[in-house]
């Protein structure tokens, strides 16, 4: 079995990613369940500029929206919401609405570099207030600027330690030894696996266990194939996690990996288990 523990849906300028798109490589390429954040909840579009106002929604907004997409296809996909933690915070209203709708809620995402906040700022306590109080673990992109490196979310997960956290690429474009070996030091810090090559996977199941790590893929960002193949034509490194993968680790570490972990931080129970 397969659980993607990083997915997206939405639209936003040159971004355009159909739930049908999810659903339909899920169903191609072998994927039982998928968790999805709505690209909506963008704050910069690129660094150091805004999306233009026209564009932007609130994050009440966002979330509503999302949870008519997974209300849809309750047995395929779960919901993370995207906070947009430069402007806004967590209200009332806001936390009404996770009540309502919590069986179709799984996590929190934070995006610090679409965003340019850092997690570990003392604003967004409120944030992982919330996280306490519907007990959701807290799923945030780093790499690409330092707001969004490992260590501010390592910060954010010290001095949280009774919330999960887990870092999205473990700092993207990089050979991701620092996220692995920050990772390693608190049991609440996880990884995934969106964007990182096999030989950085294999380094943090020696590192900090297969337990820490989850399976991610952004999908479907290079269109419905994502899985299939990059924008490039050449071959989606999620075909390696699918093919090669289980034959350099053990069984037990290649299911922790691929879904047994996602199940059991999001509390994924699916049918017929």
């Amino acid at each position: 079995m397969i659980i993607d523990s990083h997915a997206h849906i939405g639209r936003i300028l040159f971004f355009n990613l159909p739930v049908r798109h999810v659903l339909y490589s899920m169903e191609k390429y072998g994927v039982a369940f998928s968790l999805v954040s709505n690209i909506e909840s963008t704050e910069y579009y690129q660094e150091g500029k805004h999306l233009p106002r026209l564009f932007q929604k609130s994050q009440y907004r966002v979330l509503k929206r999302t949870l008519r997409a997974v209300k849809k296809h309750p047995d395929k996909l779960g919901a993370l919401m995207w906070l947009k933690i430069e402007s806004e915070l967590p209200d009332e209203k806001f936390c009404r609405l996770i009540e309502k709708n919590r069986r179709y809620i799984y996590g929190i995402k934070l995006h610090p570099y679409r965003s340019e906040t850092a997690p570990d700022i003392a604003r967004l306590k409120p944030v992982y207030d919330l996280a306490r109080r519907f007990d959701l673990p807290v799923v945030a992109h780093t790499g690409n600027i330092e707001q969004a490196s490992t260590r501010h979310l390592f910060n954010a997960a010290k001095e949280n330690p009774n919330v999960n956290f887990v870092a999205v690429h473990m700092d993207l474009d990089s050979d991701n030894k620092e996220a692995i070996d920050l990772i390693a030091q608190l049991p609440n810090l996880y990884g995934d696996t969106t964007w990182v090559p096999l030989k950085s996977t294999l380094y943090a199941i020696e590192k900090c266990g297969s337990e820490k790590i989850l399976f991610g893929t952004d999908n479907p960002i290079d269109g419905k194939d994502t899985l299939l193949v990059n924008k490039a034509g050449q071959r989606a490194l999620s075909q390696e996690y699918f093919n090669e993968f289980k034959t350099m680790v053990s069984a037990e570490d290649y299911e922790n990996i691929m879904y047994k972990n996602a199940e059991r931080l999001f509390k994924i129970r699916l049918s017929g288990e």
